[in-house]
């Protein structure tokens, strides 16, 4: 599939209408082997006034499900109403050279979002987004993230996990060789109180961080616009491995791990973590709860 030109959606909400079930999308690609799409087109969802109303139907730009063997690079996507591009239930994709481009106060404008998908690699793409740049949910295995710039956005998140009491599973994810410029969150993980299931087995490494938030998070007591309340299950985090970040942090604490007393996270290794504070002041970490290994030079002092 060749995308040149501009794929242009309707400008007002109410113009949007299709003939099928999939309303919620603007393109969408389903039980394809060896999917090859290229070209240097941009998905353009014009999406102001969709962020403006509440519309469940907000759509997807680029949706890619039950898919095998899968290439896609080139495209720029541009202001979609939601997610700008989602892999889903599908298997052995790389994603290379992609551009999104959102506002930061656009709401849940997802860049590349991952779920229920394995041996996926994404590689030398810009995203700024108005939510996570790459956002990876339950089901997600052997990945390979590199060469990212991320600002705006809410960063490279695993998760949400765990939400309203979910078993969700993510393992074997490497992410390397990222910038993250003036965004809420760099390197991620957040699951939901009460869910179960597990995020392990995760790196990331060789980060850059320009006035990012929160460089390093990981929060067990995600909560996002619910009433939400103790619970003694989470999500069990265990594996993760901080290395080689380094830059500055406008947010209270530049390393935060937050988990839970019932179940702790564990064999957490920082090594080599260097993080100032980009205001006035020392940078601070607040750990609670996470249990492993410190080694190499550590800035702030990182205690587990």
């Amino acid at each position: 599939l060749q995308i040149n030109g501009n794929i242009v959606a309707p400008i007002e909400p109410s113009e949007w209408t299709c003939l099928t079930t999939h309303c919620d999308k603007w393109i969408y690609i389903k039980h394809v082997n060896g999917l090859t799409v290229r070209g240097n087109g941009t998905i353009n969802g014009r999406g102001q006034k969709w962020w403006d109303v509440n519309d469940r139907r907000k759509p997807t730009a680029f949706d890619i499900s039950h898919c095998q063997n899968i290439s896609v690079s080139g495209l720029s996507f541009k202001d979609n109403p939601h997610v700008h591009f989602h892999i889903e239930n599908s298997e052995s994709a790389t994603v290379s050279n992609i551009t999104i481009d959102a506002p930061a106060k656009s709401p849940n404008t997802d860049g590349i979002h991952l779920s229920s998908s394995r041996d996926v690699s994404i590689n030398h793409c810009r995203i700024g987004t108005g939510d996570d740049c790459i956002s990876i949910v339950d089901g997600c295995s052997n990945l390979k993230i590199s060469n990212i710039i991320c600002g705006p956005g809410h960063g490279i998140s695993i998760g949400s996990l765990g939400k309203h009491g979910s078993n969700d599973t993510v393992e074997n994810v490497l992410v390397s060789d990222v910038v993250f410029i003036k965004s809420t969150n760099g390197a991620r993980i957040k699951t939901w109180q009460g869910g179960q299931g597990y995020a392990r087995n995760i790196i990331f490494e060789r980060i850059l961080s320009q006035d990012s938030h929160n460089p390093i998070i990981i929060d067990q007591f995600y909560c996002d616009h619910e009433n939400c309340t103790e619970h003694d299950l989470a999500v069990q985090v265990s594996g993760i491995t901080f290395r080689q970040i380094l830059g500055t942090s406008q947010g209270e604490f530049a390393v935060k791990l937050d988990c839970s007393a019932k179940v702790p996270c564990t064999g957490i290794l920082m090594e080599d973590i260097y993080i100032r504070s980009g205001t006035k002041g020392e940078a601070r970490s607040y750990i609670n709860s996470a249990h492993g290994f410190v080694k190499g030079q550590n800035t702030p002092e990182i205690r587990l």
